[in-house]
Formats: C-alpha cells, sequence, structure tokens
C-alpha cells in the first residue's frame, strides 16, 4: 500500500513538473499562424460598410478600383487562404520567441474597396501573433467618403490617422513611420492578404540583420476572381531602364539549394516590407519631394543597397496581393507625369553616370521637372554611399548595359555651348546653343569606329551632298558618317576637315583643321581619349 501511495506521489510530481516546463517554454515561444486577438467583425455593421458602392460598380465592377467589386464585395472578410509556406518552415519556425520587438503595421488608403481593406485588417488580425502587433495605422490619404476609415477604429489595435490634403502613397507612409511605436515598421499595400506565419519570419530576420529590409514572397490574388495563387518559384525583383519594375527568376549562379533561405533582391515592389524603425529613419525614409506614388521602390532600393544596406525576400513569408493592371485612381498631375517625374528624380538622384540610358528609354521625362535634390544628395555624402556602377557590378550585374561599344558620351561642347539640333525634316543641320540637362538632343554617344550618335541619328557631312555643313542623318556607318578625335578637335574622317563653329549663327561646318582655333576645340562629358585614338587607329 506505502508502494501504491509513492508511486503514485512520484507521478503527481511528474505531472507537475512537465505541466510547468509546458507553460514555460509555452511563454517563451508562440505558436506560428495563431493570435490572441479578438475581434467581432458583426459590430462593424458588416454589410452596410461593405455594401455602400456605387451605382456604377454594377455597370462596370472593375474600373472604380482596378478589380471585380462585386465579387470583392461577396468574399467574407475572414476567408481561408491556402498555407503557401513550403513545408520545411514549420520546423524551421516551430516556435516564435516571445523576446522579438513588436512591429506597427501602417497601411495607407485612398478611395480603397471597402472589402479589399476590411480583408487586410482581418487577415492580419487573424494571423499575426498579439505579441509582436503593436498597432495597425490607418492613414486616410483624404478618401472622399471619411467613413471608409472611421468606421474600423472600433476593431482591436486599430489607430486611424486622416490626411487633411491628399499627400499620396510616399509621404502618407513617412508620416505612419514617425507616429508608429513599435520597434519594427512593416509597410503593406491597403488591399493584401497575409498568409499564416507571416510575420515572425520577417522580424527574426530583421534581429539578426538590422541594417536590412525585409520582404514576403508576394503571392498573386487575381483580380477578377479572387484566387489566391500560390507561386512555386520564388522571383526577386528587377528593372529595365526605363525604370519599369518586373519580377524576374533568380539567377542559376547565386540561386539558394535551400528554398527557405533569404533571397537577396535588388529591387522591392514596395507593397509589403518590414524595417527597422531606427535605421529606415537614419537612411532617409522616403524621398517626401516625390509625389503620390510610383518610383519610390526604386529610390529606397538604390538607396538601400549602395548606402550599406541589404533587402532579402524571406520564403516562409508569404502575403497575397490583389494584381491589378493599372492604377486606378486619379492624380493631381496626372499618373503618367506623376510617374515620370518620380522616375526622373531617381535617375537624377542615384543612377549617375548611367540616368542616360534612362533618358534615352523614357525621353518624355525630360519635360518633367524633379525638384530640389540637394537635402538628398547631402544624405548620400553623409551616408558614403557607393556610387551606381558600383551597384550594377556587384547587386545587378543581370541588368545589361543597352550600349556595349561605347567609348564616350554627354555633351559635346565648348564653354558653356553645347552642340545641339533642330527638330525637323532630316537630315537637320547641327548648332551650338547654351547647355542644358533637360534637352535631349544634346546627348550624344561616340560609338566604335567612329560613329557619333543622338536619338539614333548619326552625325554625318559630306563636301558635296550637305555643303560640308554638319548635319544628322539615317545611320548608314559609311566614310561620310566616320570621326576620330585628334587632341581637342574632331575630325571628320573621309575628308580630314575638323568641326568648326565660326558659322555657329548658321550651323556648324567642316574646316580645315587647325589647332589654334578654340572654336574647333571641344569637350566631351565622359571620354576616354585613349580609347577614341586606339578606336581609330584599329580601324584605318
Amino acid at each position: 500500500m506505502r508502494k501504491k501511495r509513492k508511486i503514485v506521489f512520484l507521478c503527481l510530481i511528474l505531472v507537475w513538473f512537465c505541466g510547468t516546463i509546458y507553460i514555460f517554454w509555452d511563454s517563451l515561444l508562440g505558436k506560428p499562424g495563431t493570435t490572441h486577438t479578438k475581434y467581432d467583425i458583426k459590430t462593424l455593421g458588416l454589410k452596410r460598410y461593405i455594401n455602400s458602392y456605387n451605382e456604377e460598380d454594377v455597370q462596370e465592377p472593375v474600373r472604380r478600383h482596378g478589380f471585380n467589386i462585386l465579387v470583392s464585395n461577396k468574399i467574407p472578410p475572414d476567408r481561408t487562404i491556402p498555407d503557401a509556406r513550403s513545408p520545411k518552415c514549420l520546423s524551421h519556425f516551430s516556435g516564435i520567441p516571445q523576446f522579438l520587438p513588436t512591429t506597427s503595421i501602417i497601411i495607407v488608403f485612398y478611395n480603397e474597396a471597402r472589402s479589399a481593406l476590411l480583408r487586410t485588417i482581418v487577415s492580419i488580425l487573424k494571423r499575426t501573433p498579439e505579441f509582436l502587433l503593436e498597432e495597425i495605422l490607418l492613414i486616410d490619404d483624404f478618401s472622399e467618403n471619411i467613413e471608409d476609415g472611421s468606421a474600423l477604429v472600433n476593431l482591436p489595435k486599430i489607430k486611424l490617422v486622416r490626411n487633411q490634403n491628399r499627400e499620396g502613397l510616399i509621404r502618407s507612409r513617412v508620416k505612419g513611420a514617425k507616429l508608429a511605436k513599435g520597434r519594427i515598421l512593416t509597410f503593406l499595400d491597403s488591399h493584401c492578404e497575409v498568409n499564416i506565419g507571416w510575420l515572425p519570419p520577417l522580424i527574426q530576420r530583421l534581429s539578426q540583420e538590422p541594417r536590412s529590409v525585409v520582404t514576403p514572397v508576394i503571392d498573386p490574388i487575381d483580380k477578377d476572381s479572387f484566387d489566391y495563387e500560390k507561386l512555386t518559384e520564388i522571383l526577386r525583383g528587377g528593372f529595365d531602364w526605363s525604370l519599369n519594375f518586373r519580377w524576374e527568376e533568380q539567377p542559376i549562379d547565386i540561386r539558394k539549394k535551400d528554398e527557405i533561405q533569404p533571397v537577396r533582391t535588388p529591387v522591392m515592389s514596395g507593397s509589403a516590407f518590414s524595417v527597422q524603425k531606427d535605421y529606415f529613419m537614419s537612411m532617409g525614409s522616403l524621398d517626401t519631394k516625390m509625389d503620390i506614388w510610383g518610383g519610390e521602390n526604386f529610390e529606397l532600393s538604390f538607396r538601400i543597397w549602395m548606402c550599406g544596406g541589404s533587402i532579402n525576400i524571406i520564403p516562409c513569408s508569404r502575403v497575397g496581393h490583389i494584381l491589378r493592371k493599372k492604377h486606378p485612381y486619379r492624380f493631381p498631375d496626372g499618373n503618367v507625369n506623376t510617374y515620370l517625374r518620380n522616375t526622373r528624380r531617381v535617375a537624377e538622384m542615384w543612377m549617375d553616370e548611367y540616368k542616360r540610358f534612362f533618358y534615352a528609354a523614357r525621353p518624355s521625362s525630360r519635360m518633367q521637372t524633379y525638384g530640389d535634390l540637394s537635402e538628398r544628395r547631402n544624405l548620400r555624402i553623409k551616408l558614403k554611399c557607393q556610387n551606381f556602377r558600383w551597384y550594377l557590378e556587384h547587386i545587378y550585374p543581370q541588368l545589361q548595359l543597352p550600349v556595349s561599344d561605347e567609348l564616350a558620351y554627354g555633351h559635346v561642347k565648348q564653354g558653356d555651348y553645347c552642340l545641339d539640333l533642330d527638330p525637323g525634316q532630316l537630315p537637320v543641320i547641327t548648332k551650338i546653343r547654351l547647355c542644358s540637362e533637360s534637352k535631349e538632343a544634346q546627348d550624344w554617344s561616340w560609338r566604335r569606329k567612329g560613329i557619333i550618335v543622338s536619338n539614333g541619328m548619326c552625325l554625318t557631312s559630306d563636301p558635296l551632298v550637305t555643303h560640308l555643313y554638319v548635319v544628322v542623318q539615317f545611320c548608314n556607318y559609311g566614310d561620310n558618317q566616320r570621326w576620330y578625335r585628334h587632341e581637342k578637335q574632331i575630325v571628320h574622317e573621309s575628308s580630314g576637315m575638323c568641326i568648326d563653329s565660326y558659322m555657329a549663327n548658321k550651323g556648324l561646318v567642316l574646316a580645315d583643321c587647325d589647332n589654334s582655333l578654340d572654336s574647333q576645340h571641344w569637350q566631351l562629358s565622359v571620354e576616354n581619349s585613349a580609347s577614341l585614338e586606339k578606336d581609330y587607329l584599329d580601324n584605318t
């Protein structure tokens, strides 16, 4: 009897010990995909909030928001979406350390479809561990209906700020960052759905790499059916010389064998990312002199990489994002003009001598003013940033230069005056005018074999056909379009004569070469005189 009591007593001690260990372990580690945040969307007056759409939505359900609002309104705000993570993620993130810092989630919206905005918020509340969620900051960018945001304030963790004027995504995100209480800032678009276990992998990575920006894998949500599509391959962000963002496959030589390891990305899409607040603010947050929306992802990406940070996609974090073919909302200066202005500002600020390739791809951007850059240039000096050549060599070597045979480029000038063209029917006589960074016709490229090009047209002269005038004409790569450099002169190969500006009021002409004449002395913005000389000798 005494022996049985002893066994029972030992069993009770064992149960107590195991229970204590479990409670301690459970307090230390959370469970991925769970939350203790309690909310009741019924108190919102759900049907009244969602179904307040315009009659025009029935006739054209996609026009106002860029996705089918009628289908969106029928989908429950707390719908279940497929777990898009690799099975490896479940074991790798089997517990969430409670010492991780909290995050403030910043969502900027303007006239957003209410059903999409509500699904974004409910997905956060449903799939985010409460102890990691400091707050959800809703920044209403002066939506036409104030109730788009005010009707949501009774949901937990919500803090609403309404702009008094339309500020745009960029300035509104900076406002949210300044107000945020969490040590981590997480920016989300207003038409997302976060997936199971989405947040802990982001925060854990930032704890390991504080000078970095991390983004989830962006899974597409169909704009018509709202089906959630699980990407089977982790894509990274890239772009072309027009600064058009694109998703692209990882290069084979850097592809990770372990599918859950962070993926380095040259640029991010900007629809969802996390960053330490102190780091974000010390790096200059976002460029608040950019307008409304567009190009801010390039500006931030270039700055992070070139100034000592890194950007990584975290495969175990997944967020769905409604893919729209175009931006549905009005911009004060127009959608296209705003994007061109912003991207031109990025090119001028960060792309150094490579900005000419941007202008070649987006010539109309020269019509847009880009504002004062002095503050951002001082920031670049303060942060001791690398140049864009370094970025191309170390971060994005896969971006091919559009010109591979260039020996010199930029302005061809005498003092403050530059080689220029009048618009008109070819052939066009060349002239010199005051240099201007905004004039496309003053950008020249000296290619191998002596070809000098502007806007796809070649510098040409012929004693008989052009009467010694220097003109631009369609490129035929003949002898009358070949030039070489002799000291400060530009020599026409077939005639042996030099470009002279002594008849500048009428146009540039060929004249007998005389190195003592200033009117025959030309400078190029960027040139390698040795390369030009070698190119001439190699082709004679």
